[in-house]
């Protein structure tokens, strides 16, 4: 074999290995998933079970009531006012009277109070029945929160057979009768 056949052969055989290669990486990426281009099949659903949570709900409820509410009217305040000033006037006078010097104004004012008070008190004797007490409905109202227990569903665990096998996930919905499964095919190592 002479040097040409020899690179011929040997460039023949450099090309066999670059194509071999290419080969070998594109089965490569199709077996272990790298390629875009997924499989996908469809499963029977055996099952799918609800995830029941409990959460305590607080709402907020408004209570309202009628009360009574009593006051008192004095029918004599303008009566009593009048006797009460005169009384005061009458006590200063005579107070004014046993005083001197000094005690004069002493005297004066404690006559003043003490008739005053006798003044009332006679208005008071005189119209007993002068406060009248009434009574009215008053509105009260308090807001109170009530607790109560609901379910929620978080989620399905879902129960499914493919080729004979039996799976389990657990899924935000329920599927129905199928679920879309992919297919991931890899060799044994």
């Amino acid at each position: 074999m002479n040097t040409q056949q020899k690179l011929a052969a040997l460039a023949s055989a450099a090309m066999l290995f670059g194509s071999s290669a290419t080969a070998l990486a594109d089965d490569y990426n199709r077996s272990y998933g790298r390629s875009d281009r997924a499989q996908y099949d469809y499963a029977q659903v055996i099952s799918a079970e609800p995830i029941i949570n409990y959460v305590t709900v607080k709402t907020p409820v408004r209570e309202c009531w009628e009360e009574t509410q009593y006051y008192t009217v004095d029918r004599n305040a303008g009566r009593r006012g009048g006797s009460t000033l005169l009384g005061a006037v009458i006590g200063g006078v005579i107070g004014h009277q046993f005083g001197s010097g000094r005690g004069n104004d002493a005297a004066t004012i404690a006559g003043s109070l003490i008739g005053a008070a006798v003044g009332n008190d006679t208005a008071l004797k005189r119209h007993p029945n002068g406060e009248e007490q009434y009574a009215r409905p008053v509105e009260r109202c308090e807001t109170s929160y009530r607790s109560h227990r609901e379910e929620r569903i978080d989620g399905y665990r879902v129960t499914y057979r493919y080729h004979g096998q039996k799976y389990l996930t657990e899924m935000p919905y329920d599927p129905g009768k199928k679920i879309r499964v992919r297919v991931d095919v890899r060799p044994a190592s």
